[in-house]
């Protein structure tokens, strides 16, 4: 179904999955290091965030950005998508 939908082949989505996911553990990583410096809270929270886009992205590449959100704002994972928003 998502194959039908979408104008990428399926190994272009894995490689850019694989290409995102990894970037969004390195940022989060990266920004997690960086907390320990003088005013590194604001390296932090920049890094951090671009980690977590980056990994949300990643799963866009696999389903789908419209069968991501309606999963994402299912009743189920309501509470933890609106806390990890905030």
């Amino acid at each position: 179904q998502v194959l039908d939908a979408s104008s990428l082949s399926f190994n272009t989505r894995l490689k850019w999955f694989v290409i995102c996911f990894v970037s969004g553990i390195f940022f989060s990583i990266l920004g997690t290091g960086l907390l320990w410096l003088p005013g590194g809270i604001k390296f932090f929270a920049v890094f951090y965030t671009l980690g977590n886009i980056a990994a949300l992205a990643s799963t866009c590449f696999l389903m789908g950005p419209m069968k991501q959100l309606k999963k994402m704002f299912e009743t189920t994972r309501l509470l933890a998508t609106v806390v990890m928003l905030v």
